[in-house]
């Protein structure tokens, strides 16, 4: 009988949750000129490299960063927080760990599983993408600091849970960070030969809106419901299917990506600490809205890794058979980028060019509706990481 694996870490009190006095911070470059007025004289450009920059923020300033970000920008991150200068500084750097996740080749990309990935891709269900979304978005916010972030959190873990629960060898776990109280979402399915290699499917599942987050009303349908519900779908295919992959191959829901990638930042420092080998990410954040009319899928060029961004749009070419092609989304966009800055290869697909945003995200008219009324668009993506899942973790 399958066991749902208790807290990673120690709960933590109320007070545990205080904000350091200061982060630094690397910034798009764009970004940062945008924001500049509103920032303290004080502040200084430390360190630039790579469209970024290095900069000390303090909290509240942190806060009109992603609030800028959010309502004038219309756009997910564009900065990371860093423990350190050293830190930053190497996030940028042209020989650090950024460079080499872009640059290097991490597997065999070969295509060879059709047996198993043709019947797989073929069982996706709009309407069940569809309804984890319209469940996701019944939370008033999924914002990180509020009990509903962690009260929808436990709702992603119960639904993974019940998914897997008739198989012993697959563990969900929610994953506590030490400064805020909602957790993220680690599901994990161990590789039966090479269970050290890692692949790894994950999006966000915090939502914001309002000032400074977490006061309004959040439904985040698309951004990003309609990630997280878009991975629940593989799980349900993959158990149904009775999946078993040789690599390792784990889900993640990731906390507080709407403030700075701070969940994913700790997750991929974690495992880069622990030496841990991953040999792909898929990024799943809003899969719901086509804003491009001649682009069904749509490979963030920037801060990915470039050979595996062609695997996707092979496998697009052969399980999926949409139309797709490239964009560029700038500097820490979205949680990919944690795991590209630890020196792991990441991609983005996303639902439309950034010129095409939806421009509905971040506000309380970010609904099922507003984005189409359907899961159809967001059904692609689920025969897409089905489909990188099967052909990777072989």
């Amino acid at each position: 009988m399958k066991k749902i694996i208790g807290l990673i870490a120690l709960s933590l009190s109320a007070a545990s949750f205080a904000a350091p006095e200061a982060q630094w911070l690397t910034v798009d470059n764009d970004v940062l000129a945008k924001i500049r007025p509103k920032l303290n004289k004080s502040v200084q450009t430390l360190f630039s490299a790579q469209g970024a920059s290095v900069v000390k923020l303090t909290p509240s300033e942190v806060e009109q960063l992603s609030e800028t970000i959010h309502n004038e920008l219309h756009r997910c991150g564009g900065f990371i927080s860093h423990e350190s200068f050293e830190e930053a500084q190497n996030a940028l750097s042209f020989q650090g760990d950024t460079y080499f996740a872009k640059s290097a080749i991490f597997s065999d990309y070969s295509i060879d599983q059709a047996s198993k990935v043709a019947p797989m891709v073929a069982q996706v269900e709009e309407p069940s993408i569809r309804s984890m979304i319209e469940k996701l978005a019944t939370f008033n916010t999924r914002y990180y600091k509020t009990e509903t972030g962690t009260k929808s959190s436990e709702f992603i873990r119960d639904t993974w849970a019940d998914l897997s629960k008739h198989r012993s060898d697959v563990k969900v776990e929610l994953y506590k960070h030490p400064s805020w109280p909602q957790a993220s979402i680690i599901m994990t399915i161990e590789g039966s030969e090479k269970s050290e290699e890692i692949v790894i499917l994950g999006g966000h599942a915090d939502s914001i809106a309002g000032m400074f987050g977490g006061s309004g009303r959040a439904p985040g349908a698309d951004d990003n419901a309609s990630g997280i519900a878009t991975i629940t779908e593989v799980i349900k295919i993959l158990m149904n299917n009775n999946y078993k992959p040789k690599r390792t191959v784990q889900f993640m829901g990731y906390a507080a990506e709407e403030v700075g990638l701070l969940g994913s930042k700790d997750i991929a420092a974690s495992y880069k600490a622990g030496n841990k080998k991953v040999v792909g990410v898929m990024q799943l954040d809003m899969t719901l809205f086509k804003g491009t009319a001649d682009k069904d899928i749509v490979m963030m060029a920037d801060f990915t890794n470039a050979a595996q961004n062609e695997f996707l749009g092979k496998l697009i070419d052969e399980y999926v058979k949409v139309s797709w092609g490239y964009s560029r989304c700038g500097y820490g966009c979205s949680d990919h980028a944690s795991w590209t800055a630890n020196g792991y290869p990441a991609s983005i697909p996303f639902e439309s060019a950034m010129e095409d945003l939806n421009h509905k995200i971040h506000t309380a008219n970010d609904t099922l509706q507003n984005s189409g009324g359907d899961a159809k668009h967001a059904a692609k993506f689920a025969k897409l990481a089905t489909a990188f899942i099967v052909e990777l973790a072989k």
